[in-house]
């Protein structure tokens, strides 16, 4: 049987394995950060009426430029944004990948933060671009000073941020951005995935992007918008950034009943967007419970929780809960799991399953 030993792969990717979460038919599933929220009925028959108007046109190319997508993307996120300061792709990940092919790539470095998002440095090596890891605290803090210091130490041509952090949840404070932004020669990305689950008061680099023409804010309708199946990420940048990343771009990459559905969820912006408290209350919840049973918790401005496992055995924990009809995720922190806030039937089950374990 041939493996993968017996094809010239690239030396970067042997011994590599794809990055994946467990897809497991259970009764609660609380470790992909979904919105356990479905879609609601309004939005759905938009939707329908939206792919309903394409269908007919299939035999046609979208728009390649997505122009009308970006339009209504720019009045959501507001801050003085157009249409041509915005750019949408298949999900946030492939807009991520857009940046590597576009400012890095070989014989170029990216540098993060871990432990943050592992499709960072799998983006990277897929584009052959050097990793380097400047580390957070034990803590998984992320001081202004440290990622400055590591900025200057390894001069990358990007920077990977993640504000809220995945898989810890706390966003950043905005004096570390703007501290990397000043340091950086090369391109800043700030990875905004859960910006919408924060708490009250925090502030994020889409108010930045006047002063830097350098930063980069990556953004989805994965998680809020609950369109994790509509596959659709976009970025806000200065408008040359747009402009630079459309040089890598595959011709008619967002299809136009990808086009239709975000657009149609963004005319119904505040239905999609009113199960965000909902998710945050579980979050407060699970939070404030776990800490009450004595459990390290990171702090979360996302729509997941980091806690520290009982007596230290994450392996076992996540089996012991997934046996008990619960998955969550094991982000390969020793000692650590990660769990999505749910319903709140689906976080009575995940505390009542974990509380028959201490």
């Amino acid at each position: 049987m041939t493996t993968l030993d017996d094809l010239p792969l690239r030396d970067e990717l042997r011994g590599m394995t794809p990055y994946g979460a467990p897809q497991l038919d259970v009764a609660v599933r609380l470790n992909t950060n979904e919105n356990s929220y479905p879609v609601p009925d309004a939005a759905v028959a938009e939707m329908e009426k939206s792919l309903s108007a394409v269908l007919r046109d299939l035999n046609r190319y979208p728009d390649r430029d997505a122009v009308a997508l970006r339009t209504d993307l720019a009045t959501y996120l507001g801050h003085g944004l157009t249409w041509k300061d915005v750019w949408a792709a298949n999900g946030s990940n492939e807009i991520q990948q857009q940046l590597l092919q576009t400012f890095a790539g070989p014989g170029r470095t990216a540098l993060g933060f871990t432990p943050s998002y592992s499709m960072h440095p799998l983006l990277a090596a897929g584009t052959g671009t050097a990793w380097v890891d400047g580390r957070r605290g034990e803590d998984f803090e992320l001081t202004a000073e440290h990622a400055v210091a590591k900025v200057r130490e390894h001069r990358p041509d990007l920077v990977f941020l993640c504000s809220p952090n995945n898989p810890t949840g706390t966003a950043l404070p905005l004096d570390v951005v703007e501290a990397v932004a000043e340091a950086a020669e090369g391109m800043v990305i700030v990875d905004e995935a859960y910006a919408e689950f924060a708490r009250k008061g925090t502030v994020f680099a889409l108010s930045l992007l006047q002063r830097y023409p350098r930063l980069v804010v990556t953004r989805t309708m994965s998680k809020a918008f609950a369109l994790a199946g509509g596959r659709v990420g976009y970025l806000a940048a200065n408008a040359a950034v747009v402009d630079a990343v459309q040089l890598v771009r595959l011709p008619y990459h967002l299809s136009a009943m990808t086009q239709a559905v975000a657009r149609a969820a963004l005319a119904h912006t505040d239905a999609l967007l009113s199960t965000v408290d909902a998710v945050k209350e579980q979050r407060d919840r699970i939070v404030a419970t776990l800490r009450g049973w004595g459990l390290p918790v990171a702090d979360s401005d996302a729509n997941f929780v980091l806690f520290g496992a009982p007596r230290g055995d994450s392996k076992g924990v996540w089996q012991a809960l997934l046996d008990r009809g619960v998955l969550i995720r094991d982000v390969g922190l020793a000692g650590w799991l990660r769990v999505t806030a749910g319903t709140p039937e689906e976080t009575s089950a995940f505390l009542n399953a974990l509380e028959e374990l201490l």
